[in-house]
């Protein structure tokens, strides 16, 4: 459990770091970052499972069932797709003024994994839990009526991403080892955005291999996390992001207005229960 909550944090605290990065970033397009994120992960990966025997004999196993039942490709191909779209859009968010937005899918992303986890999963919602859910409602409520909806990142994470760990679940590629595969395939696209784009990195080289290097380091203890922790303790510790991401927006400059205390503060406060109470489970395990 301790493994599972640290590798958690520390994804958390990396993604934060991306996007600020991705945001200062001016004379790259959103589309190339991307495409060097992605293959720089996978050159940071591939050596792993080519040299450390446990990851290696981790691969073996991904692709043992893959071969035993070859229709998991297809979990497979819909499970890159769908974390192809979550990784594209952290980079093109901050560079095209849909920080704030993000940080709200994020916001939303753990209360969303708990009631995936009960739908899905049969995971028990705790009373705490259910009157987390009840807040987050009345936030996204006052969004939607009085706000005009929330904005496309926004569903395109909170609704996004639990249907990636949904899919990885059902599949059973829960491991690093799949996340692998699915950068593999990812691959051929990234490297279309590199060779086409018009100005290439430049003199913001290193912050977009920065970018690449965190990124990998980043995707994996966040899935490592998703593999040691329930759905539902898992969406829990998703809390720390969403603030770092809020607070990174504004450093950017985008503004929180008056009125958006009644989207975030419910959501803040179903946050914060969720927190107390999953330090709570965890400390009733001990």
């Amino acid at each position: 459990m301790n493994r599972g909550v640290l590798a958690s944090v520390v994804a958390s605290a990396l993604f934060a770091a991306i996007f600020l990065v991705s945001g200062s970033l001016k004379d790259i397009g959103h589309a190339e970052v991307y495409g060097w994120r992605i293959v720089l992960t996978l050159l940071v990966i591939s050596p792993v499972y080519a040299l450390v025997p446990a990851r290696r004999a981790q691969m073996a196993t991904v692709l043992g069932r893959i071969r035993a039942r070859p229709s998991l490709l297809f979990f497979g191909a819909i499970a890159s797709a769908l974390v192809g779209v979550q990784l594209w859009l952290f980079m093109y968010a901050p560079m095209n003024g849909y920080a704030l937005a993000t940080s709200l899918g994020y916001f939303l992303l753990p209360l969303v994994m708990v009631v995936v986890g009960r739908a899905a999963f049969s995971e028990r919602l705790s009373q705490a839990q259910k009157i987390a859910v009840t807040l987050a409602i009345v936030g996204v409520g006052h969004q939607v009526v009085f706000d005009g909806g929330l904005a496309w990142p926004t569903l395109v994470i909170c609704l996004g991403y639990p249907l990636y760990f949904a899919a990885r679940r059902r599949a059973r590629f829960e491991s690093n080892a799949a996340f692998t595969l699915e950068i593999l395939l990812l691959t051929p696209l990234a490297l279309y955005f590199i060779l086409t784009s018009v100005h290439g990195p430049g003199a913001e080289l290193l912050p977009v291999l920065s970018i690449g290097l965190l990124g990998a380091v980043a995707m994996f203890l966040y899935l490592g996390a998703a593999s040691l922790l329930s759905l539902s303790v898992f969406g829990l510790l998703s809390y720390v992001e969403p603030v770092l991401l809020m607070v990174a927006a504004v450093i950017m400059g985008e503004q929180l207005l008056l009125q958006d205390a009644f989207t975030y503060v419910p959501i803040l406060l179903a946050l914060v229960l969720l927190a107390a109470d999953g330090f709570r489970a965890a400390r009733s395990l001990r």
